[in-house]
This record gives structure tokens, sequence and C-alpha cells, in this order.
């Protein structure tokens, strides 16, 4: 077996060969055929084991007690071998651990103790199509969650939805706060597309999508349009937008007489869609990785609060708009660009455009460190190409 390439320390280069697979995926890939190559491949360079490493050991039950200065620990052990001591109201034992949430009482009364909730846990899932984003269906067709991993405690809920012929990129947490900020439209985090329609779109036809269309459920607006290529009557374009509602873009697309024939979901925020995450895989954040999209979360946030403040202030007659501009954070374009959005103007607040560099975006740490783990060969955990459940 062919051992796959070290990962690079430095940015791709034009000079160099293009064969990273860390690199985000670009609407180039998509419209050349590489991004279908690659997401078919047998064996994934990922470990996706379907059972994820354990976090921390909870704190033992007499450990905590004692901290919360009930007495010392071989005190706390004789009240749980009298059995004087309940966990979520069934006898404890020594040596037993708890977790947040429990409930511990002593003699029968409950006893506040300080445990801290288990940190957040963030997976990046390459989504394909035929799957849907729910925990049941009464038409017991394949869900995301079948192929999920594990989690000891808790539950996965996924940020936001990708319909059931949407693929791309989806992310899940055990967090339902996180889940919530990197969701909510109050945050505006960008989401991107790669999005094939039938025939060109016209200058007007873009300009009504990024001034606004009337859908069913109120308005809605691209934040930005690029033209992506394609060959005869399909074209590609790459477009951002900063809500999730249920069929989002393609009802956009349809409102300006555009039939949606593929849509690919390649960037939430500052998180991307790497050429090493294959189809029905996925790979688990790390730390560092969830900390930067919280902050990008964070960031967004106050961003909007800022454009808030400045829209309630006198200002000079608008001029016409290109873009939405709630829409900014995060590698939007500025005021300025033409409907084609030929350029990508940076990001505000200093933060780094994702598309630009091979390792410069949220998820880099995390695939280099899955891929250090696994050493060379790459099979280990890999999805069948039938997408049967990795043992």
């Amino acid at each position: 077996m062919t051992e796959l390439p070290d990962l690079p320390q430095t940015p791709l280069t034009p000079e160099e060969p293009d064969h990273d697979i860390f690199r985000p995926i670009a609407i180039e890939d998509v419209v050349s055929g590489q991004f279908d190559q690659e997401a078919e491949g047998v064996v994934s360079p990922l470990l996706t084991k379907r059972v994820l490493p354990p976090q921390a050991e909870s704190p033992k039950l007499h450990k905590v007690l004692a901290q919360a200065g009930l007495g010392s620990r071989l005190e706390m052990e004789q009240l749980i071998l009298e059995g004087r001591i309940s966990v979520n109201n069934e006898p404890a034992h020594v040596g037993q651990r708890i977790q947040y949430g429990d409930q511990v009482k002593v003699n029968g009364r409950l006893i506040r103790v300080r445990i801290d909730p288990p940190p957040a846990r963030v997976i990046a899932y390459h989504k394909p199509a035929g799957e849907i984003v729910s925990h049941d269906d009464p038409k017991n067709r394949p869900t995301v969650f079948r192929k999920l991993p594990r989690l000891q405690h808790g539950k996965w809920q996924s940020v936001g939805r990708l319909d059931l012929n949407t693929e791309g990129l989806l992310l899940f947490t055990s967090s339902g706060e996180l889940a919530n900020r990197l969701m909510h439209p109050r945050f505006g985090l960008e989401r991107e597309y790669a999005v094939r329609v039938l025939g060109a779109l016209s200058n007007e036809e873009k300009q009504k999508l990024l001034d606004g269309v009337m859908l069913e459920d109120g308005m809605a607006q691209f934040g930005s349009i690029e033209n992506g290529g394609g060959e005869g009557s399909n074209c590609w374009y790459r477009v951002t937008i900063s809500e999730g509602r249920n069929r989002e873009v393609r009802r956009m697309m349809e409102a300006v007489g555009h039939a949606v024939s593929r849509l690919i979901r390649i960037r939430y925020g500052a998180m991307v869609l790497p050429h090493g995450l294959r189809r029905s895989t996925f790979m688990e954040l790390d730390e560092a990785d969830i900390r930067a999209l919280t902050h990008a979360a964070n960031k967004a946030d106050a961003a909007r609060e800022e454009a808030d403040a400045t829209t309630a202030k006198p200002s000079r007659p608008p001029e016409r708009r290109t873009q939405n501009p709630r829409n900014r954070a995060f590698g939007a374009k500025k005021p300025g660009q033409g409907a084609g959005g030929q350029r990508r103007a940076k990001p505000e607040g200093g933060q780094p455009d994702p598309m630009k560099t091979s390792v410069g975006y949220i998820g880099a740490d995390s695939f280099s460190r899955q891929r250090k783990e696994q050493g060379p060969g790459g099979r280990s955990g890999g999805p069948r190409r039938n997408g049967g459940r990795s043992r």
C-alpha cells in the first residue's frame, strides 16, 4: 500500500504539486471533477473509527463529596458502604464516578456538588446525497446519525441541516449552546456553497439574488455570488448565505427561474470541507479548533451588534447595494464588487480567509493530528465503499 504524503509545512504555491489532502475544497475542484474522484475513494486517509476516544475520567463520588465539605474521603466511603448515599436514585458504590447533571443524595437529602460540564465535542462529517439529517424518519431512509460515532454521554446535535439531495460539510456537536451559537441567524455565520444550475445567471438575476428575493417564509438574499464555470447549460456558482432555512439556496435560484441540479456546502463559517474528508466519513475537531470555532461565532455576534448600532445612527443616503451587509464576516465581499464577484476580499476583523492557504483554516490542526496518529497506510477505520459501518 502506498504511504500518504507528508503534511506540508508551508502553504501551497502555484509551482507546487496540488496533492495536499488537507487543502480546502474549492469551486474549481468541484467543476473539474477532482472533488468527485477523491470523495469516492475506497479508503479514507483519515482515522474514522465509530467510537470516539474517551474523554478524561469523571471524578469519583467520595472525592466530590469530601470537596463539598461533608467529611473526609474515608468517611464518605463508609457512608457509601452503609447505603446512605444514592446517585440518580440508585444506591451508590465505592469507586463510582459521577458526571455533570447527576443527582446525589445523602440520607435522602439532595446535595449540591460542583462538577464541571464536559467540554464540547465537535465532528465534521462529509454528508453524501441520499441521507437525511433526522433521528427518526417514517420512510426509514438512511440518516446521517447512523454513520456518526457513539458518545458515552449525551447525543449529537446537528449544526443546521442539509436536505436529502444536498451534500458537503455538516457539523455536529455535543453542546446545545454551541450548536445554537453556530447556526442562529443572529450570529450571521456564512455558509458557502458550490451550486450548479440549469442555464447561466444574467447580471440582473445575480443582482436580484444579492438584493433579495421574496420566498414563502420571507425575504432571502445571498451575501456574494461568484462564477464557477461549467459546460453547456450546466453552470456552477459559488454563493454565500448567512441563514439556514429549509432548501433556501434551491428556492432562491428557482425564484429567478433556474433549477438547481447539484448543491455542495464547502464551508461553514471558517470551517471548510477539506480534500481528505471523503463522503460518509467524519473527523473530530481538537480542542484548539473548537475554541477557534467558538471564537468565530463570538466575532460574528460582535460584528452583527456593531452593524446594528451603525444602522441605528443617521447616515448618508444609501448607495446601491451589491451584497447583503450582514454577511461580511468570514470572507464575504465588500461593497463595490460586481455581481460576477471575481475578487475575494479580505474578511473583516483581521481574520484570515479560510480558503487562502492549506493550513490556515479551522480544522487544520485536527487533520494534522489524525494524520500523525494514523501512520502510513490509512486503512484504520475507513468506511466501506457500499456505505457500511466501519467496525
